[in-house]
């Protein structure tokens, strides 16, 4: 039986009453307070009660995961802002010293502010991203916060109260205009933030209209959310949970595909009995569970780690999907690791588990051009080379063509490695510089 939890959100002004808080020094409460001034600082109880092993801390996963570190700033970076907190610095004067700060630390990656975002009529669509060509991404306005903030979180200027780096939906429903517009469409995606912070009606508003006949061609239904591993109790004694599921099977039963993409960092997230009961209320519906994490230092980056989540997220009826590589924004010197040693930790689990275990696809960088896949690292004519492919791309030609990159033991993104072969470019350069200028030239004209 699995007992009513209510939901308690603790923010950095909380530091000093969360009780196993106290656990730590002084000067390491500092510390969270101080780093939380640059990155969002979000978590919950059941996070703190359920799935940190405060006798480990800091070591502890999860607390990594969840809790502000000194090291996910350079000592330059976190000496000025631990100056100002020092010096009793008005609110407005520290904030203006961290957004001098996050600008340094490429707030939004691989074209998400201007070569993601579509058109209709000449005006960009709020709160959308059309990357792919099957597939929106849909940012809901409710769903721009979630029931934890991951500290390595790729998508951390969402929150950090800058509305000129925010991806949201406006009231007018142009997102829905530009979906019935574009037949090549089979995918929605919602994401954010977590769409699943949402009440009951408010996702009901996003989610019942793809049923209707004008939206017959999206085939796949995505949420994309951290739910399950943060907040189960979601699907289980909140509320409108039973609403939520019985929303959820009126979805499947309509036809459409319905798949929650979890995003499961460790295998602690799967220990809980109430993650276990909220799987099991999904499953029972027919709704398909798929996982995905990147690899990040202090928190997985150990094959063991990997292939033992994959085991149990099956052993659960989940699907692993995807392992990807930490992406090149916010925090990265703190949470990457080389690609030489992501591909190791990969290969590492992979050969550890049976075949059921084999479908996450990894190590992925979802990289400006397109989701750029590790397939190997080999010799080509005495050149050691990293042999790479695109599971998705800008352009779908792109698609399972083998290309390589000169091998760096250092290189911890795509942007880093550099054709091999004597290339002197990979082989969609050319095309990628051009789609990228037409779209910034659509920018720059609504300015002008």
């Amino acid at each position: 039986m699995i007992k009513d939890k209510k939901l308690k959100i603790y923010t950095t002004k909380d530091i000093d009453v969360i009780p196993q808080l106290k656990l730590l020094t002084e000067e390491e409460r500092f510390d969270i307070k101080v780093v939380s001034k640059v990155f969002p600082f979000r978590t919950n109880n059941y996070v703190v009660e359920e799935l940190i092993d405060w006798a480990n801390v800091p070591d502890d996963p999860i607390y990594q995961l969840t809790f502000m570190q000194k090291g996910m700033l350079s000592d330059e970076k976190y000496n000025r802002i631990a100056s100002a907190v020092k010096s009793g610095l008005p609110k407005e004067e520290i904030k203006i010293i961290a957004n001098e700060i996050r600008s340094q630390l490429n707030p939004h990656p691989a074209g998400q502010m201007t070569a993601n975002v579509p058109f209709l009529d000449d005006e960009p669509v709020k709160g959308i991203q059309h990357k792919y060509r099957e597939t929106v991404l849909v940012f809901p306005t409710g769903g721009q916060t979630c029931h934890a903030y991951c500290t390595f979180c790729f998508r951390w200027a969402q929150f950090i109260g800058d509305n000129d780096l925010k991806f949201a939906t406006d009231e007018s429903k142009r997102f829905q205009e530009y979906i019935k517009q574009h037949k090549e469409v089979t995918d929605i995606l919602f994401t954010g933030g977590d769409p699943m912070v949402m009440s009951y009606q408010k996702l009901k508003a996003y989610l019942e209209p793809l049923l209707n006949p004008q939206f017959d061609h999206i085939k796949n239904i995505r949420i994309g959310t951290k739910s399950l591993s943060y907040w189960p109790y979601r699907y289980v004694t909140d509320k409108d949970s039973d609403a939520i599921i019985e929303l959820f099977d009126r979805i499947m039963s309509s036809g459409k595909h319905l798949a929650i993409m979890a995003h499961f960092s460790h295998p602690v997230e799967l220990e809980t009995e109430a993650v276990k009961k909220a799987i099991r209320r999904l499953r029972k519906i027919g709704v398909k569970i798929r996982t995905q994490s990147p690899v990040i230092k202090h928190v997985n980056d150990n094959a063991d780690v990997w292939s033992d989540m994959w085991e149990e997220q099956v052993h659960l009826g989940l699907i692993p999907y995807y392992m990807f590589v930490e992406r090149n924004t916010g925090a990265k010197e703190y949470f990457g690791i080389p690609l030489v040693e992501v591909f190791e930790v990969y290969k590492d689990a992979f050969k550890k588990v049976s075949g059921l275990n084999r479908t996450a696809r990894g190590p992925v960088m979802s990289a400006t051009p397109g989701k750029v896949v590790i397939d190997g690292i080999t010799e080509i004519n005495g050149e050691k080379v990293f042999v790479l492919n695109f599971l998705q791309a800008r352009n779908p030609d792109w698609v399972r063509r083998p290309f390589f990159a000169k091998y760096d033991e250092n290189a911890t993104w795509f942007d880093d490695l550099k054709p091999a072969l004597k290339g002197d470019k990979f082989f969609f350069e050319d095309e990628l510089n051009e789609m990228l200028k037409t779209k910034q030239e659509q920018f720059t004209n609504l300015v002008v």
